[in-house]
């Protein structure tokens, strides 16, 4: 391919996006470069602070605890407050907690502080992916997912770089600059995004204040994809929980692990473009279910790796699986919401990946511990067909594309206020 080809296909990936997108994917980005503190805390606990590994990992659950729970709350607030208020109060509350969370040495107030973390970190999700499908037109969203997506790809690989020199230089520095580049990031958000919530009705204003939780919830098709969601990201997650654990049970080094993981990050920033544009236009049931299927037989192949050339090429799967699902599947979202209870919806969506990151370690340490790896790496492959066939069942029976984002229902008069 000639470079002129690659750079009229380039052009096309990103052209005829609107402006605020492009200052709300410089936001993500910059938000991402500075994600240094993920990177390194368990180093930190461990090795700068002196503490246990189970109190490391104690630490990691509450953040992922304080992720769990912000996701409703700030689906909430997306709908109730509007886009841009929830992102700031986001974005300047991690910058504060985050700078916090460097200063604290008790071990109560580390646990403390590391679940207001979470709690804060997450609450900008809704938000965002809410703002992005105001903004985008219906026929660009997938695409514009995908190239947020890989700004987050892109940012991470950049901080986790970056972190083994910080770390090495002053951790309190690493807290420091997490903190101003998520601030800057609401700098960003307050001096060039509006708000992105539409204009509605009267009519549509009652028909917000009926969409609660409890509408979500009710909404048999779109927990359905949650489900389904919150298989795949089970799958996923193996990546980072269980694949580490079984290579160090196999004797490989964590050198060996950095080595097979990194595959994921460098082909997302390599690969995520591109495909995109090939997928843009194609059916996305068939892009679910056979992006489900590529996850569970990817880490399936898992069992059957010796060396770590052969662990990268099941990275290599299952990361093109990754690459497919995550702007279609976030498409699917966004096709199921209603216009006006976006941010609920896009809360509850954000809670299935948290919740996945509770589960997943749980789950892997008790497979492998009871049976070996090889069965958890079995139970991918399951997983995976189960989350296919779920997809294959709910997409044929979903109406056509004019008619993706249908209005919920309004609520009963005599029902007490929403949540």
């Amino acid at each position: 391919m000639s470079f002129a080809v690659m750079r009229r296909a380039a052009r096309e990936s990103v052209s005829g996006l609107p402006r605020e997108f492009w200052w709300l994917w410089t936001s993500t980005l910059v938000n991402r470069l500075g994600a240094f503190v993920a990177t390194f805390m368990a180093l930190y606990l461990t090795l700068d602070r002196g503490y246990s590994a189970s109190y490391a990992g104690l630490v990691a659950s509450l953040h992922g605890l304080g992720g769990v729970i912000s996701s409703l709350g700030a689906g909430v607030m997306t709908d109730r407050l509007g886009r841009r208020p929830t992102l700031l109060i986001a974005q300047v509350s991690t910058a504060f907690s985050v700078a916090l969370l460097g200063f604290m040495h008790h071990p109560v107030a580390i646990a403390a502080v590391a679940f207001l973390v979470g709690m804060t970190s997450n609450a900008s999700r809704p938000a965002v992916q809410a703002m992005m499908a105001d903004i985008v037109r219906p026929e660009d969203r997938v695409r514009a997912f995908s190239l947020n997506y890989w700004a987050i790809n892109l940012g991470f690989a950049v901080s986790s770089m970056a972190a083994g020199f910080i770390a090495e230089f002053s951790y309190l520095a690493g807290f420091l600059i997490e903190a101003g580049m998520t601030l800057a990031c609401a700098l960003v958000v307050f001096a060039k995004l509006p708000e992105s919530r539409p204009v509605q009705s009267v009519k549509e204003t009652e028909a917000e204040d009926g969409v609660g939780l409890g509408t979500v919830l009710r909404d048999r098709r779109f927990m359905s994809v949650v489900g389904l969601s919150f298989l795949v990201a089970l799958v996923f997650q193996q990546g980072f929980v269980g694949l580490p654990v079984a290579m160090g049970q196999a004797g490989f080094t964590p050198a060996d692990y950095g080595m097979a993981v990194a595959v994921n990050g460098v082909l997302i920033v390599a690969l995520q473009i591109p495909v995109t544009r090939f997928i843009e236009h194609r059916d996305p049931m068939r892009l679910l279910v056979v992006s489900s299927l590529l996850a569970g037989y990817g880490f399936g192949l898992t069992a059957f790796a010796g060396s770590v050339g052969v662990f990268a090429l099941t990275v290599c799967v299952w990361t093109l699986a990754e690459i497919v699902n995550a702007p279609t599947q976030t498409g699917l979202v966004v096709r199921l919401s209603p216009v006006h209870g976006r941010g609920r919806y896009q809360g509850m969506y954000t809670l299935s990946w948290a919740l996945a990151a509770l589960v997943a370690p749980l789950m892997s340490g008790l497979v492998i511990d009871r049976f070996g790896a090889e069965w958890l790496w079995g139970l991918c492959a399951v997983v995976g067909t189960v989350a296919g066939v779920g997809y294959w069942v709910l997409m044929r029976r979903l109406p056509a594309e004019g008619e993706w984002a249908t209005p919920a229902p309004v609520a009963a008069k005599t029902e007490v206020s929403a949540v």
